[in-house]
């Protein structure tokens, strides 16, 4: 018992020794994304192109909504042959909106596929600046403060996020 114990004192000792000796840093990624205008750009350019698309989807789904009440309205008139046919109709209608959707919005849609092609090259030219600094100043461990809510205090002092625009030729 006395040597469990032992032996687990000497693992945090050992622990804590080792975890002092690295050096970490913080980052705010909210703040560098603001202050690159690329980034800025290809956020509006997503936001213009997905109004466009939602546009569309819901142009699809009125047209769907309008052929709705339009066979509500008309359905004591109409004969099976007819009512299947306006049933068959709204039903493609809706199909067509809900594809049109999936195609825009869904999880590998074009909007998916944009966001990528746009933000992919942003994100790594920031992670190569983080990793040239981190590596140029001795950091094992960098940490984004502006998505980590398990940070309550970062000190300034080793907040690298200036240094990281710079890198990347930006001056703040």
């Amino acid at each position: 018992m006395i040597r469990k114990a032992i032996i687990c004192v000497i693992c945090v000792i050992c622990g804590y020794t080792s975890a002092a000796a690295q050096k970490f840093a913080l980052v705010d990624m909210e703040y560098i994304l603001k202050n690159i205008p690329a980034y800025e750009r290809a956020n509006e350019q997503l936001n213009q192109v997905s109004k466009k698309w939602q546009a569309e989807v819901e142009a699809i789904t009125t047209e769907a909504q309008t052929l709705y009440k339009t066979y509500q309205n008309e359905v004591v008139f109409l004969s099976q042959e007819q009512k299947k046919a306006k049933q068959d109709a709204i039903v493609a209608k809706e199909k067509e909106a809900a594809d049109l959707k999936k195609k825009y919005f869904g999880p590998d849609g074009e909007l998916y596929k944009k966001r990528t092609a746009l933000m992919n090259p942003i994100q790594d030219e920031i992670y190569n600046a983080v990793k040239d600094v981190a590596d140029m100043r001795g950091y094992q461990l960098v940490l984004d403060r502006a998505s980590d809510t398990g940070i309550i205090f970062g000190s300034p002092k080793i907040d690298i996020s200036s240094e990281v625009l710079r890198k990347l030729g930006y001056a703040n």
